[in-house]
């Protein structure tokens, strides 16, 4: 499951000051593997001043076009990011984990009317997204609202206006800006004032069949507030988040005993005892268990296992529904066991 594989860069192309869209060539014999669909993710690995970096980066591209590419943008203190920026070169290669993750889109054969709203670099799998939708059916419509600080800030511009002259009056734009103050585009940030102008008045005549939100906790949370606020269900709102806000609950209140811990991982099964005060994937990573994960921060899905004997609790849980919970599904790098024996399983998800 947690398996990489050598990738050549292809191509990288600057996008702002602070951002690159690092493109991989991938081998016939790959192909299958590298299959994936509009809004997954992939897991790039590489040393970085002696040690291991894994970081998980949404795919800009559409499953139709020939590269698989990813944007990174920097971040301040970011090993990877920092890497990927400024020392990563075309003909470099990177481990890369096969595409993951649920926050996606399929087309269905009919005209779909779907709404992506972004801030900053989440603009990546909603691009995905858009160029997915608007040639998977010649009557699809697809409304964008994408905020940055200023224009030089933002991503893929230039591709955006490419599919905007491709796709004419299907594709809409809101722009949001809340440093710079530009013609036809709004001032502040997404917020519900912006959720309301768009759905409310300027396209309250077009029914979507569903709602992208990928970018910080905070406008995701007050946009998917404002849409049901809308009269919209909940069910058909997806979103993934970039950064996380909330807080993790306090190490006191944790059990404080040891766990007997079996693991099954590729069909193969092994053993461990661990405290209850460290988290499931720390203690496998610690056994040198090669479990897979990618961000550790609680917001990408590498991590995810069912415990399927005994029970654990999650600190911080930004992708899993209570559903999916109640049948035992946990991000093993936020969760701890609560129980004497445990099991999970990394194969049955």
């Amino acid at each position: 499951m947690s398996e990489f594989f050598s990738l050549k860069v292809s191509q990288i192309e600057q996008l702002t000051d602070q951002s690159v869209h690092v493109s991989f060539e991938i081998p016939e014999s790959l192909k299958a593997a590298f299959a994936y669909k509009a809004g997954q993710y992939i897991t790039l690995k590489q040393n970085i001043r002696q040690q291991e970096v894994r970081r998980a980066y949404s795919i800009a591209t559409a499953p139709s076009e020939p590269l698989l590419g990813v944007g990174i943008k920097q971040v301040q203190g970011g090993l990877f990011s920092t890497y990927a920026n400024e020392a990563l070169r075309p003909g470099d290669v990177l481990e890369v984990m096969p595409p993951q993750g649920r926050f996606v889109f399929e087309p269905n054969g009919s005209a779909q009317h779907i709404a992506g709203i972004a801030a900053g670099s989440g603009i990546t799998p909603i691009l995905s997204i858009a160029k997915t939708v608007l040639e998977s059916h010649p009557e699809s419509f697809f409304m964008l609202i994408y905020g940055n600080k200023t224009k030089d800030d933002q991503m893929y511009t230039k591709a955006i206006d490419a599919l905007k002259d491709t796709y004419g009056e299907r594709l809409k734009i809101e722009y949001v800006y809340s440093r710079a103050s530009i013609p036809r585009a709004h001032f502040g940030r997404i917020d519900r004032s912006i959720i309301n102008f768009a759905f409310k008045n300027k396209f309250a005549d077009r029914a979507f069949d569903a709602f992208y939100l990928c970018g910080p906790e905070e406008m995701i949370q007050e946009s998917s507030e404002a849409l049901q606020v809308l009269g919209v269900q909940q069910d058909l709102i997806h979103y993934e988040l970039f950064t996380s806000s909330k807080k993790e609950e306090a190490p006191n209140s944790l059990p404080n005993g040891m766990t007997q811990v079996q693991v099954l991982l590729d069909e193969v099964s092994a053993t461990l005892e661990m405290k209850q005060t460290d988290r499931l994937l720390d203690a496998l990573l610690k056994n040198k268990i090669d479990a897979p994960y990618s961000c550790q921060g609680g917001v990408c899905s590498s991590c995810i296992a069912r415990v399927t004997k005994g029970s654990a609790v999650m600190i911080k849980n930004e992708i899993l529904t209570n559903n999916e919970i109640a049948e035992g599904l946990i991000l093993t790098c936020q969760a701890h066991p609560t129980t004497s024996e445990i099991t999970i399983d990394f194969d049955d998800v």
